[in-house]
């Protein structure tokens, strides 16, 4: 399993941690979003998905990543 911090733009409720997080686990990873940091941390398997396909997932969800 990897893991990857991301820097992501525009979370600031509960609902955003909820997007975020389940967008993440659709592709079969785990992620942790820490609303004060503007982060989400993700635990995956980089065989089966790519740093790419978690960015795109929460992109799709209307947030901006910047790291």
């Amino acid at each position: 399993m990897a893991i990857v911090t991301l820097k992501v733009e525009g979370m600031s409720c509960g609902h955003c941690v909820s997007s975020v997080e389940g967008a993440v686990k659709k592709l079969g990873a785990a992620g942790k979003v820490d609303l004060a940091a503007k982060t989400v941390a993700v635990e995956y398997d980089d065989s089966k998905v790519s740093v790419e396909q978690i960015k795109l997932a929460i992109e799709d969800q209307g947030y901006d990543i910047v790291s």
